[in-house]
């Protein structure tokens, strides 16, 4: 039989060669899990550890003598804030997103022991988070045509006798709330207390984004969202007229 010529016969791999490989495939594969559990980390502490501002609420400490009458008009003054707060998630951790903003004006009418009437608008155009405007803000609450959210009392408030004389009271307030150009029946609890010439009142309104055509930020991802409801939050601190 003739042999065959021209042929070459390959050399056989070293038993250890693909061994070698499968190793350095697991430590590929580890150093991958490493780094996107490093990123998860790193995001959840980056969430966890931003500042977050506290919900408002009426100042700290004991408040002063009530001084003057309580009938009247009384103007929001200097140290009023309002603003928002919404729940974000990425990567499974939660932190609040809030904003604020001091460009809040408006009145409450006081007259025999009532609230009759209330008038607030707070400039959305100001509202920052983190010092910075939001730059979603203006796409989802359509700022450029509507600038401004009011809320407009609709029923009185009775007030306790103990609110002339400086207690802190909780009441319910039912009113319009206009935003995003949607006027909508709210009611929710608010805080209020005489302090010297002032009065102070805080509280928070639940909001749906859905009842007031506020449209969901995008750019977010699938691995990040904001919830689909919030909450307006303010502080007013009023003088009499």
């Amino acid at each position: 039989m003739a042999h065959r010529t021209g042929q070459k016969t390959l050399p056989s791999r070293a038993p250890g060669h693909a061994s070698r490989q499968r190793h350095w495939g697991r430590w590929v594969a580890a150093g991958v899990v490493g780094l996107v559990v490093l990123l998860v980390l790193a995001v959840g502490l980056f969430i966890k550890l931003q500042p977050t501002p506290a919900p408002l609420a009426l100042p700290g400490g004991a408040a002063s003598a009530p001084a003057g009458r309580l009938d009247g008009t009384w103007d929001v003054a200097a140290g009023s804030l309002a603003g928002f707060r919404v729940r974000q998630t990425a990567l499974g951790f939660s932190n609040d997103t809030v904003g604020r903003t001091s460009a809040v004006t408006g009145a409450l009418v006081m007259s025999g022991g009532r609230l009759t009437s209330a008038a607030i608008r707070v400039d959305l155009t100001a509202v920052k988070a983190g010092g910075k405007t939001p730059p979603q803000l203006a796409k989802s609450l359509g700022t450029a045509r509507y600038p401004g959210a009011t809320f407009t009392l609709t029923r009185p408030v009775t007030l306790s006798p103990a609110f002339a004389s400086g207690a802190t009271i909780r009441v319910t307030a039912t009113g319009l709330l206009e935003l995003n150009g949607v006027s909508r029946q709210v009611t929710f609890t608010v805080s209020g207390r005489r302090a010297g010439t002032t009065l102070q009142v805080a509280g928070s309104i639940p909001i749906n984004f859905s009842a007031w055509d506020i449209k969901g930020p995008s750019g977010y991802g699938f691995l990040a969202s904001l919830a689909n409801h919030g909450a307006a939050e303010f502080l007013l601190i009023l003088h009499r007229v």
